[in-house]
């Protein structure tokens, strides 16, 4: 018997209008189950970040309901277990990061101890600089400073908007673990990022949205669909005929100097042998599954998320 999961945040016909042109979101049913880390994908102005700013009530939605940590979101209950980081990181310039995060401490209602500050430097690769003022810290610092800070309540639920923004292959390498170092049984993370490779490699399940509305969510292998082989042979013509007959194969076509085989690819050992002994020179085979952003173009339109966060008055009208 399937066990249910615990959802850390849930979404009702979730919606925000600015004006009767402008809808951000709209009837948005998102669920982020405990355990779990959730990829929100989308292109520029999709509403992915409207979207976080309500589920942490910086803003309020027109329609519909959200829920965080089994409470309203904006509520204390939830928020007292959420770390965030949504859009760029602010701190004061003048003070060091460790000094930063002592004044984030001290604002916590008492659900942070400064004790934890060694620790949630430590993971995000900022011992060494802790002293140095915030001013001088280079953007992907600046990154790992913010979710320094989102870390610091040993969240339930961390919310990431594009953290790995600023950082160069090791740094975002590294965070990549440490957002499954912080996942876990009773912790989710819901992470918003325009990287496909970030979230093919990081995420568990994936929800992408395009004009405000979740379109497909699965996980990545259910985005992509099934494999399939993809073969070079000649005669080309005849492979086809051949291939089209095997118990192995369950559908085959030529698609311009290759052979597409929707088939097992465990079995491609026996299809390469049974066209050989057919006569059929088979040169190359190899495995064939869309890409995360095929899958992106055919949803939304779009070749790749742009890079650029949603327009800053999409939420703060």
């Amino acid at each position: 018997m399937q066990v249910e999961q615990e959802a850390a945040v849930k979404t009702t016909s979730l919606t925000k209008r600015y004006s009767k042109k402008i809808t951000a979101v709209e009837d948005l049913d998102l669920t982020v189950n405990k355990g779990e880390v959730y990829g929100f994908l989308g292109p520029n102005g999709a509403g992915k970040t409207t979207t976080l700013r309500m589920l942490l009530g910086l803003i309020a939605p027109t329609s519909g309901e959200a829920e965080v940590l089994g409470a309203p979101a904006g509520a204390f209950a939830g928020l007292s277990k959420t770390g965030a980081l949504v859009e760029s990181p602010a701190f004061y310039p003048y003070l060091s990061g460790e000094k930063n995060l002592k004044v984030m401490a001290g604002h916590s209602r008492g659900t942070v101890a400064e004790g934890k500050i060694p620790e949630v430097l430590e993971r995000v690769g900022l011992t060494s600089r802790s002293k140095d003022k915030y001013k001088k810290y280079s953007l992907g610092m600046k990154q790992r400073l913010g979710v320094a800070a989102a870390l610091l309540k040993d969240p339930e639920l961390l919310i990431l908007d594009e953290p790995t923004n600023g950082l160069d292959p090791q740094g975002m390498a590294d965070m990549r673990g440490l957002i499954r170092s912080v996942s876990g049984a009773d912790r989710a993370v819901l992470l918003s990022s325009h990287l496909m490779n970030e979230v093919e490699q990081v995420c568990d399940r994936v929800g992408i949205v395009s004009s405000g509305k979740l379109v497909r969510e699965g996980t990545v292998s259910e985005l992509r669909g099934e494999e399939g082989l993809i073969l070079r042979a000649e005669p080309l013509d005849k492979a086809e005929r051949v291939a089209r007959q095997l118990r192995e194969v369950e559908s085959v076509h030529i698609e311009g100097e290759e052979l597409k085989v929707a088939a097992d690819p465990d079995n491609g050992y026996e299809i390469s042998q049974q066209l050989n002994s057919a006569g059929i020179k088979v040169h190359e085979m190899r495995r064939d599954r869309r890409a995360l952003e095929d899958v992106f173009l055919e949803l939304t339109g779009e070749s790749q998320p742009d890079q650029e966060r949603e327009a800053d008055t999409e939420g703060s009208r």
